[in-house]
């Protein structure tokens, strides 16, 4: 069976792209692994940019009952620091957001196949990718937009994660008080090792999402619990937050080897990458689900201009690369020793350094991958 255009992966980025293409009269066909929206490792914040994306899609996250962030705090030890977001934002569950993203798509015409996993995809001709499903089935077309999030297919990985990183997330329901101070903030919280952020989302939930390189976690013998306890021992915050909270899943959403600060150097024919695939960016910026529309959006006005992929991917590169490569050293600072013994004044001077990070690390549509340039 040969598709216009085939998409592989049904998250923010690839539904993105073919509500985007299926409006401009493509057929699209998109395949997503799960066979229902679920919850991911995410600290689902939305940034303005975000929200503005989500609203041209028809998405409009308030009647999903997103939780406004107007502010962001800084805690490490006992101490927190607060500043004013520069910028609109929200926090909502993936599990809503895909929802409502997958609805939109069908809506808009997208063929959606559900519970469907992609084993392989290649070049059968040059002009014609082959993808092969879980149960042998064969699809086939011109025009591929890879969009499997942090999963990487085979034959299309991206390089090994050096540092290991892992990834939990776990939703809790707050005391009514924490539940209250926490309110409209998102707080992101410091410790040897890595970094977490708690906001609240839909419902009156809170998302507690973290990181920590490998190595710190095998110290707490690689225990979800003992991490949990050892991050609120070194953060007494989080402590704080947590006292008297119910975790509200069975076990926590793990992920591990996210390579931060990867972008894509290139693409082959026809092989359009987006999302994850595209780019990870460190997660204390937020801009995570911010990347994945702004990638689709670019990569499906190179393709209604007949932009190469190979190109789109490299000029792609070269407009992000200031910002993921700002966004590197910024995590880095706010985890090394140094950042550490130097705490106070980091967090005296937090909210303008906090002000001018959060506008320098957002990923705007750059000139050079405008709709207006890619036609040009």
């Amino acid at each position: 069976m040969q598709e216009e255009v085939l998409i592989l992966g049904g998250g923010v980025a690839g539904c993105a792209a073919s509500i985007a293409l299926a409006r401009k009269g493509r057929n699209v066909t998109l395949i997503e692994r799960e066979s229902t929206p679920r919850h991911k490792v995410c600290g689902e914040f939305l940034s303005g940019e975000a929200l503005e994306d989500l609203h041209a899609l028809g998405i409009h996250v308030a009647s999903l009952g997103a939780a406004p962030i107007n502010y962001v705090r800084l805690a490490a030890a006992r101490r927190a620091a607060e500043a004013p977001l520069p910028f609109p934002a929200a926090s909502l569950t993936r599990k809503a957001l895909d929802t409502a993203l997958i609805a939109e798509a069908v809506a808009a015409g997208v063929r959606v196949e559900r519970g469907r996993s992609v084993q392989s995809l290649s070049r059968m001709t040059a002009k014609v990718w082959q993808a092969t499903l879980d149960d042998g089935t064969i699809r086939e077309a011109p025009t591929v937009f890879l969009a499997t999030g942090k999963h990487d297919l085979r034959g299309h990985t991206r390089p090994k994660d050096p540092e290991q990183w892992v990834a939990f997330k776990m939703y809790f329901r707050l005391v009514p008080a924490q539940a209250a101070e926490l309110s409209d903030a998102s707080e992101l919280m410091l410790y040897p090792g890595g970094y977490g952020g708690i906001q609240p989302v839909e419902g009156g939930l809170a998302n507690l999402c973290c990181v920590v390189k490998r190595q710190h976690l095998a110290r707490t013998g690689l225990r979800w619990e003992n991490f949990l306890a050892k991050m609120q021992q070194d953060c007494p915050h989080l402590a704080m937050r947590l006292a008297g909270a119910e975790p509200l899943l069975d076990k926590p959403i793990a992920i591990t080897h996210i390579p931060y600060g990867y972008i894509r150097r290139t693409t082959a024919d026809g092989l359009y990458c987006i999302g994850d695939q595209a780019a990870v960016i460190p997660s204390f910026t937020g801009d995570g689900i911010s990347i994945a529309l702004h990638t689709a959006r670019c990569a499906v006005a190179a393709y209604l201009a007949a932009e190469p992929a190979p190109l789109f991917q490299a000029k792609l590169r070269s407009a992000m690369l200031p910002q993921m490569r700002l966004a590197e050293v910024a995590a880095d600072g706010l985890n090394n020793a140094l950042a550490r013994a130097v705490l106070p004044f980091c967090l005296r001077v937090w909210p303008g350094v906090m002000r001018v990070t959060a506008r320098l690390t957002r990923v705007t549509q750059p000139a050079a991958v405008t709709p207006q340039a890619v036609a040009s």
